[in-house]
């Protein structure tokens, strides 16, 4: 066994991220409110000894939105549930720093540490759609960069609400009735640019320390906020030298910020299809991919585009110039849109249809896929991979068919190794920055 161990996540997003896989016979219409839909694949994925299970979300719908958006559990009350339908995976959930308060999120996330064991994990998110602060009443949607230095903030005063107690502050002696120790409750008095937050939390820290922080975002300000405070990072590449480009650039800023590679993991989003043979699993992407159409697929291109209106353009000329839109939502993603576009010379029909049921180069037999898993994991592109549900019974393929290569060749676990998350990702429990000032 190589010291470096292989981490799986579960993406669970109902009626799936593309447009046309509710349209499946085999997937239920509510799938996105369904709580047993839920169930069965958490306790799948524990099954398959994953180690987490990660809920995305979103702020801002319209008529053109995914169907899955549209309809859908608030993540952190999704988890609360699974996490008694569960005892080892750990639970994942997105939330905005751009239209939360810190403290209301520091007291959620602890909420659900305690109540899931020490398996909570947050993923630290900017809300890209401008739409979003039309539900907030905030006024005008920052821009990207003032985004990034909000979440900056905002983490900042959450881990320190999430210190307000040190480890051993309630003694609870009936005897002599003293429920907690005075000195050893904290206030963090925080006052910045854009919060102003006293404290104390009234949750104390679980047996992890800390919630496990990821954060999506591969804009330049994304992977700073990653490399200086996130655990982990949830990404997207097309090609092992992409995936490997990141993974290093990543893991060097966060040594330049005084940590160590490994205090950062890296998990690119893949949606493995897996058949018993290649014809079966390129029978089963056809599948999904001839449900979709192409209204269907602008629609869908347009939402990183702050639904733009593609439509307006031919169809089998070169995608459009369009500038810089998209550039304060999804850069990232828009920026790669683009450039695809650019260099391949693509038509705005082949964008379309790539945006909207893109064609995993994961796609083969079970040896091929866990070949490809260890040659991305091996050469360093990849800690860990957040696997998406593309096609029906996607998750149950891949823990029946996958996972048990994986585990022959040894580069994943057969038992959990701990009981909290950040065990299973073997990352470090957070010293309370209260108790490392009393020990000076």
């Amino acid at each position: 066994m190589s010291q470096r161990r292989l981490r799986l996540g579960a993406n669970l997003n109902g009626v799936g991220n593309s447009i046309s896989f509710w349209r499946h016979p085999d997937i239920p219409i509510n799938a996105s409110v369904n709580l047993d839909f839920y169930k069965k694949q958490a306790i799948k994925a524990e099954e398959g000894k994953f180690d987490l299970l990660f809920i995305a979300d979103g702020l801002f719908i319209n008529e053109k939105s995914n169907p899955h958006f549209l309809n859908r559990f608030e993540p952190l009350t999704l988890l609360s549930v699974l996490a008694g339908a569960t005892s080892h995976i750990g639970l994942v959930a997105t939330l905005s720093t751009s239209y939360s308060e810190p403290f209301t999120v520091a007291r959620q996330f602890a909420s659900l540490d305690h109540i899931s064991g020490g398996r909570a994990g947050w993923n630290v998110v900017t809300s890209p759609l401008e739409g979003s602060a039309l539900n907030f009443g905030k006024g005008e949607h920052p821009n990207h960069a003032l985004r990034y230095e909000i979440a900056e903030e905002h983490l900042n005063v959450v881990k320190g609400l999430w210190d307000s107690w040190e480890d051993d502050a309630f003694i609870g002696d009936k005897e002599k009735g003293v429920f907690f120790d005075p000195s050893k409750l904290h206030t963090l008095n925080h006052k910045g640019n854009h919060f102003s937050v006293q404290g104390p939390l009234n949750v104390a820290r679980s047996k992890q320390g800390h919630p496990v922080i990821f954060q999506a975002g591969s804009s330049e300000s994304g992977k700073d906020l990653a490399a200086r405070s996130a655990d982990a990072v949830y990404t997207g590449h097309e090609t092992l030298e992409e995936a490997r480009e990141f993974y290093r650039d990543v893991k060097a800023r966060a040594v330049a910020y005084g940590r160590k590679a490994e205090d950062i993991l890296i998990f690119p989003g893949i949606g493995p299809i897996v058949g018993r043979t290649e014809e079966e699993a390129e029978q089963k992407y056809q599948e999904i991919a001839g449900l979709v159409d192409i209204d269907q697929a602008l629609n869908y291109l347009g939402r990183y585009f702050d639904h733009y209106d593609f439509s307006q353009f031919p169809l089998d000329e070169p995608f459009p110039e369009i500038g810089d839109l998209g550039s304060n939502s999804f850069r990232s993603t828009t920026d790669k849109i683009k450039e695809q576009a650019r260099e391949q010379g693509l038509s705005l029909r082949q964008v379309a249809l790539r945006a909207s049921t893109p064609r995993t180069s994961f796609i083969g037999t079970p040896d091929q896929i866990a070949d490809q898993i260890q040659e991305w994991f091996e050469g360093e592109a990849a800690d860990g991979f957040n696997i998406r549900t593309v096609v029906p019974n996607g998750l149950a393929d891949f823990v029946d068919l996958v996972v048990p290569v994986l585990q022959e060749r040894g580069l994943f676990r057969t038992e959990y190794e701990h009981e909290t998350l950040r065990g299973n990702l073997g990352l470090e429990i957070p010293h309370n920055r209260y108790t490392l000032e009393t020990a000076k």
